[in-house]
């Protein structure tokens, strides 16, 4: 579809997606206040579009805006962990309350089951992604020193809370990005366009915090693979799992990269 063929409020739609994805780049990766900017002229764009389109728009432009002040970081101690949560499960209720008690129109759903086993090529991808990540991510972290950023002190307690940190990281994705951010998107465009302006804010949330350097096209791909298994499955429960294999695998590579000694159980 060219742009003379679309309509006025559908330039808006496309402009204020747009809008969203790269005030996600700058407010949430690079940390720059000129995000609020591009934030608050997503949310002038939605005035030019459909109300439809504009209500539930502004459920992501709401929530984009927590994230903002969300203090982004893999500090594990309990008070951070307890802040951090609080507004990203405040990021994830809001538009979920919203949708259901307020617009009454239920277009934010969490949907866990598929009503089916899963097929053998679906468990086939997941040990896929488990062999990828166990090549794959303790040489990012290693030829990065992005590992750096995330703190891996001895102590069973810390160790408990880096695990459940990153788990509940992984689930939290899923939650917002895949099933939030893209289950709203792909109502009002095509899915790819609406699946790659989810992975440009999963991408950004990941880059802040830690996938530094060639990290962020590893997290691109990932987040493209989970919007398009999320469609063909419309299971979070099986994007969820695919993703706590990965956290698991990634959890493991980040003791060995701060201790080796401690797990040498990784080739690369």
């Amino acid at each position: 579809m060219t742009i003379a063929r679309l309509s006025r409020h559908r330039i808006f739609e496309y402009a204020s997606s747009a809008l969203l994805s790269l005030s996600g780049v700058v407010l949430i990766a690079l940390q720059h206040p000129f995000g609020w900017l591009l934030l608050g002229m997503t949310a002038v764009c939605l005035l030019g579009c459909r109300h439809t389109f504009a209500k539930e728009m502004l459920l992501l432009v709401i929530a984009i805006g927590i994230l903002g002040v969300t203090p982004i970081t893999t500090d594990i101690s309990v008070r951070h962990i307890l802040i951090m949560g609080a507004t990203l499960s405040l990021a994830v209720a809001l538009p979920y309350l919203l949708s259901r008690f307020v617009y009454g129109d239920y277009l934010v759903r969490f949907r866990f089951h598929h009503g089916r086993a899963w097929y053998h090529r679906e468990i086939l991808y997941i040990l896929f992604t488990i062999s990828i990540s166990y090549v794959l991510l303790p040489f990012f972290l290693r030829t990065t020193g992005s590992y750096r950023y995330w703190t891996v002190t001895p102590g069973a307690s810390a160790i408990l809370r880096l695990f459940v940190g990153t788990n509940a990281l992984g689930i939290w994705d899923e939650l917002f990005f895949v099933s939030t951010v893209l289950g709203i998107l792909r109502r009002f465009f095509p899915f790819l366009f609406a699946n790659a302006v989810q992975a440009v804010l999963f991408t950004s949330f990941l880059y802040e915090l830690g996938f530094r350097g060639w990290g962020w096209i590893m997290i691109a791909i990932f987040a493209l693979i989970q919007g398009e298994v999320f469609r063909q499955t419309d299971s979070l429960f099986f994007v969820i799992t695919i993703h706590l294999c990965l956290d698991f695998v990634l959890f493991l590579a980040l003791i060995a990269a701060h201790h080796p000694d401690w797990m040498p159980i990784f080739v690369t």
